[in-house]
């Protein structure tokens, strides 16, 4: 349990024993630091209660504090200001020096599905997959962190009309392949494509349908028949979108995006009959398709019914993510699924969610979210896109910021050690500037800016945890034992890591990562700030040097821990 909740819960035991009932009191960081380093604000609400003077309520309040407390004052109407006994923070950090659960306050375990990364097999990733993946992990990694059970699903978009386009390319290309002979009657062989293959067939096959109706035509009846499972177009389907999967990992494993589940689309045509029997009671005909009513009467928008069947008997996207669900539910009986995708879907998933808990599909106290996010811009502030104005490929951007990072490691003469420092920089840059706007706020990726050593970015940060790590290897000094709090500086740290457990409380609340990234940003400039006006590696005093090298520890173990929720990784230098 965090330093700031075992007070709270000390001072909600004091307010009580005075004899004011309270559930709990919150304890706030002090906007003016010349009072007290935090501040209760209690005092006028229970004297409402109880019709007392809240000034005098507050000098009863304190008069019943122990030792923990310096400085203890009353500001204004009632407000109570005070700062931490140092003894109670030196004993409580030596505790916390290798233990991050120390800092924080777990939540009652919860079941979480986080659907996320939104790829879409036999397509190359562009830049808009990537903040899905960043913030979809991250939020995974923090509800792990805050003690819940968390399942992370890649939920592939391996339907849909890529099949009939990259089919339609291969038989283009291979008419002789026994998939195209109608006369063909024996078993069909595994499919030999490769990622090189792939990456040209989509594209190519996508350009020469919107020139061609013919060619689209032929696009169209593919894509039909591999939606509804006919061979041998729905086997060559499955072995394409198995080599995909394979590319697509390759990238998500470079930017430490791990997945629980690699399920998709097709993983959910075995659940849709089921799902269909909950559904039926609630579907009707429109305009020969099977629709659910899913409009409310406080509906501020019109909420148009939820096409599940199509007028053609078909199934549709809306039909597999109900599928997914029922799955879903069967299997985890989670108590949340959170959907971490682009806001366009805003009102498809209120439909599907609506259509859900309507049907049953899912208890009423199931939380189905979505958490959507904004776009990352270029510097004209438009979607990020290539010079032609096409989609730029995440491998594009990932390499158009590694060769910026090249220029600042001229140092390094090992190509080896420097391709695993450039990759760990890398991932760091683009995820840093990715999760550092809030959520659903829009950003510019400036690639020179983001790639800097000084401000708010990535690299910042890595530097300043090598640097830390250095100072540690150098020292020697395995014994951890911080004794004294010698300067305002070293203060001011201590203080701002009682701000963790808070702050990764916001963060989970809010589903934003900004909070954490801006965190570590204070951490690090408090260091740097510590570092330069201390000689920690030449310190005569050993009690001190010791004391040092104890805080430096912790702020690294506590540095890291909150990287590894972003998905970073820390070089061994820079």
């Amino acid at each position: 349990m965090s330093f700031i909740k075992r007070t709270e819960e000390y001072v909600t035991k004091v307010i009580n024993e005075c004899g004011y009932e309270i559930d709990n009191v919150a304890l706030e960081p002090s906007s003016r630091r010349d009072l007290g380093e935090f501040q209760i604000n209690a005092c006028m609400m229970l004297a409402k209660k109880y019709g007392v003077n809240p000034r005098e309520l507050a000098e009863k309040i304190i008069s019943h504090f122990d030792d923990r407390f310096l400085n203890v004052n009353i500001a204004g109407p009632g407000f109570i200001n005070m700062s931490f006994n140092e003894k109670y923070l030196v004993e409580y950090f030596n505790e916390s020096i290798n233990n991050f659960d120390n800092l924080i306050d777990k939540q009652e375990e919860k079941t979480i599905i986080v659907d996320y990364g939104g790829a879409n097999a036999a397509k190359a990733l562009h830049v808009g997959h990537m903040r899905t993946a960043n913030i979809g992990e991250s939020l995974k990694r923090l509800a792990k962190a805050l003690g819940n059970k968390v399942i992370g699903d890649v939920h592939l978009g391996d339907l849909g009309r890529q099949s009939g386009m990259v089919i339609s390319e291969i038989k283009k290309r291979k008419p002789e392949l026994c998939y195209f002979d109608p006369n063909y009657k024996g078993e069909y062989p595994k499919l030999e494509i490769t990622p090189e293959e792939l990456a040209v067939y989509y594209p190519t096959a996508s350009a020469a349908a919107k020139e061609d109706p013919e060619r689209m035509e032929e696009v169209r009846k593919i894509t039909a028949l591999v939606d509804e499972g006919k061979e041998p177009y729905f086997g060559m389907w499955k072995d394409i979108v198995e080599v995909s999967r394979k590319t697509i990992k390759e990238t998500y494993d470079y930017l430490n995006c791990n997945f629980d589940l690699w399920e998709g689309e097709l993983s959910s045509l075995k659940y849709i009959e089921p799902t269909l029997e909950i559904l039926k009671p609630y579907m009707y005909e429109s305009d020969g398709a099977q629709v659910i009513d899913v409009k409310k009467d406080d509906d501020k928008v019109d909420i148009p019914p939820l096409i599940v069947i199509k007028n053609d008997g078909s199934t549709i996207y809306a039909t597999r993510d109900l599928a997914t669900i029922y799955n879903r539910v069967k299997t985890y009986d989670p108590d949340e699924i959170w959907y971490v995708v682009d806001v366009r879907q805003g009102m498809y998933f209120e439909q599907v969610f609506r259509a859900s808990y309507k049907s049953g599909l899912v208890r009423s106290d199931v939380n189905l979210a979505h958490y959507w996010n904004g776009t990352m811009n270029g510097k004209d502030g438009k979607p990020f896109k290539t010079r032609d104005g096409g989609v730029l490929e995440l491998n594009s951007l990932l390499n158009q910021v590694k060769n910026e990072l090249y220029k600042k490691l001229e140092k390094y003469t090992d190509e080896n050690e420097k391709k695993d420092i450039l990759d760990i920089l890398t991932v760091a840059t683009v995820k840093y500037a990715d999760l550092l706007p809030y959520r659903t706020t829009d950003y510019i990726f400036d690639i020179e800016k983001f790639c800097s050593f000084d401000g708010k970015t990535g690299p910042y940060i890595l530097y300043t945890m090598v640097r830390i790590n250095s100072i540690l290897e150098k020292a020697k000094i395995n014994e951890c034992n911080i004794n004294k709090i010698y300067s305002g500086t070293e203060r001011s740290i201590y203080i701002k890591l009682l701000e963790i457990s808070r702050m990764l409380e916001k963060s989970y609340n809010e589903k934003t990562l900004s909070y954490i990234c801006e965190y570590l940003f204070e951490v690090c400039s408090l260091f740097n700030k510590f570092y330069g006006e201390t000689n920690i590696l030449n310190e005569s005093d050993e009690s001190k040097k010791i004391n040092y090298i104890s805080m430096l520890k912790l702020i690294y173990n506590t540095c890291k821990e909150l990287l590894d929720i972003l998905a970073i990784k820390i070089p061994n230098k820079m």
